[in-house]
C-alpha cells in the first residue's frame, strides 16, 4: 500500500491491497461483536449479578449509550489523531473494559464495563473512514464496502455466537474470549497498519464545535442521516421482536433454533460489496430507492402465510436476508455519498452520520418492544413498514443530480 498526499489541497494517490482491505474488513467485524454479546446473555448475567428484570436492560443500553457516546466525542478524532495509534488506543480498551467486565462481582462494574465496551466499539467508525482515506476515488465504494460486509456480518454472528458460546464456557468466558481476541487485534493492527497522519491543525474544541456546522450545513449529510435513521429503526424492530415472536406460542422455537435464524439473517451483508460497486458507478438514486422498497417489502412478505407454519417461517428466514440487505446497501450508500465531501472531515461526517441513524436503531428497538406488546408481530410489523416508507416519502423529494 502506498500513499502520497499532497499538502494543503487534501488530494490523495493511493491504492490499498486486497490484503489490507480484508485485515480492516475483519477487524470491524471482530471489534463490532463486542457490542452485541451481551444481547442474549442480559438474563443470565442479571441472575447472576442480583440485577432485577427491569434492571437488566441496563446491560445492553448503557453498551449503546457508550457507543453513542464514543461516536460523537471519539470518531472526530480521526481527524486530527494519527488513525492507527487512535484505532490501537481504543482496540486496547475494549481488551481491558472485556476483562473487567468477566471479572465484575457484582452488577455496578458490570455495568460500567458495558458502557466502556460501548465506547471502545467505536473504533470501527475509525477504520472506516480510514479506509476510504486509503483508497482511490474510483474503487472506494467498493473498499468501503467490502470493509462494511466485515462489520454486518459481526455485527449479525455476535448474538448466535455468544448463545452457543456461553453453553460451553459460560457468560464470562464469551467476555474473556472476546478480550483474548481483541489483544491479538491490536497488536496486528500495530503492526500491520500504514500510519495516516491527519492534516487539521484544530484543537479540540475547535473539531467539536465544527460538528455542529457540519450537521447543520451539509444538506447531503443530513438526508442521508435521516434515510438511515428510518431504515435502521426497522432493522433494530425487526431483531428486536422476531425473537420473542419465533419463541412464542405460533412458533415455539429454542434459543438455538432462533441462534440459526439470526444466522441465517448475516447473508444480507452480501449487499455491502455489490453497494460499493453500484455507488462506485454512479447508481446510488436508483440503489436507494430500492434498497428502501426491500426493506418495506420484507415486512410485508411476512403475512402472506398463516402463523406458525412453517411456510411462514422459511418467508421469514427470507424476510430477514432480504431486510438485511436493503438496510446494508443504504448503509454503505450513505458512507459512500458523505466521504465524497471531503477528506479533511471525514471522520466528524461520519461520526454525525452513525450517531443520527443509531438513535434511530434506538427508537426503533423501543418502539417495537411496545408495539409488540399491544399487538405482537401484526401490530409490530405493520410499524415496521411504516418505517422505510417514511424513509421513501422523505427520499422523493430529492433531486436527482
Amino acid at each position: 500500500m502506498t500513499t502520497r498526499t499532497i499538502e494543503g489541497q487534501g488530494l490523495h494517490e493511493a491504492s490499498i491491497s486486497p490484503a489490507l482491505t480484508f485485515l480492516l474488513a475483519s477487524a470491524c467485524g471482530l471489534i463490532a461483536a463486542n457490542l452485541y454479546y451481551g444481547q442474549p446473555l442480559a438474563g443470565i448475567i442479571g441472575a447472576e449479578l442480583g440485577l432485577s428484570s427491569a434492571a437488566t436492560g441496563l446491560i445492553v443500553t448503557l453498551t449503546q449509550i457508550g457507543y453513542g457516546v464514543g461516536l460523537l466525542f471519539v470518531v472526530p478524532l480521526g481527524d486530527l489523531v494519527e488513525n492507527r495509534k487512535l484505532v490501537v488506543s481504543a482496540v486496547s480498551m475494549a481488551v481491558l473494559s472485556l476483562v473487567a467486565a468477566a471479572f465484575a462481582p457484582h452488577a455496578s462494574p458490570f455495568l460500567f464495563a458495558a458502557f466502556l465496551i460501548g465506547v471502545s466499539s467505536v473504533a470501527v467508525q475509525v477504520i472506516v473512514p480510514y479506509a476510504a482515506h486509503m483508497a482511490p476515488h474510483a474503487i472506494r465504494g467498493r473498499v468501503v464496502g467490502n470493509v462494511m460486509s466485515g462489520l454486518m456480518v459481526g455485527i449479525m454472528l455476535a448474538r448466535p455466537v455468544s448463545s452457543l458460546l456461553s453453553e460451553v464456557v459460560s457468560w464470562r468466558g464469551v467476555y474473556l474470549v472476546s478480550a483474548l481476541v481483541m489483544a491479538i487485534l491490536a497488536v496486528v493492527l500495530f503492526r500491520l497498519l500504514p500510519v495516516r497522519q491527519p492534516e487539521s491543525r484544530l484543537g479540540y474544541g475547535a473539531l467539536m464545535a465544527s460538528m455542529g456546522k457540519l450537521a447543520v450545513n451539509t444538506p447531503l449529510l443530513q438526508r442521508r442521516a435521516i434515510y438511515h435513521a428510518f431504515m435502521f429503526a426497522a432493522f433494530s424492530l425487526f431483531w428486536t421482536t422476531t425473537p420473542l415472536y419465533l419463541s412464542g406460542p405460533h412458533f415455539n422455537l429454542n434459543q438455538g433454533e432462533i441462534a440459526l435464524f439470526a444466522l441465517a439473517g448475516a447473508a444480507g451483508a452480501v449487499a455491502a460489496p455489490i453497494a460499493g460497486r453500484v455507488a462506485d458507478r454512479g447508481w446510488t438514486y436508483s440503489a436507494t430507492f430500492a434498497a428502501m422498497v426491500m426493506v418495506a417489502l420484507s415486512f410485508v412478505v411476512t403475512h402472506l402465510a398463516p402463523e406458525g407454519s412453517h411456510l411462514a417461517l422459511a418467508i421469514l428466514v427470507v424476510a430477514a436476508i432480504v431486510l438485511d440487505f436493503g438496510v446494508t446497501t443504504n448503509l454503505v450508500l450513505g458512507q459512500r455519498a458523505i466521504f465524497t465531501l471531503g477528506a479533511e472531515f471525514r471522520g466528524r461526517l461520519n461520526g454525525i452520520y452513525m450517531a443520527t441513524f443509531f438513535m434511530g436503531g434506538a427508537i426503533g428497538s423501543a418502539v417495537g418492544g411496545w408495539a409488540y406488546s399491544v399487538g405482537e408481530w401484526s401490530i409490530a410489523s405493520w410499524v415496521g413498514f411504516a418505517m422505510p416508507v417514511a424513509a421513501l416519502v422523505y427520499f422523493l423529494t430529492e433531486k436527482r443530480g
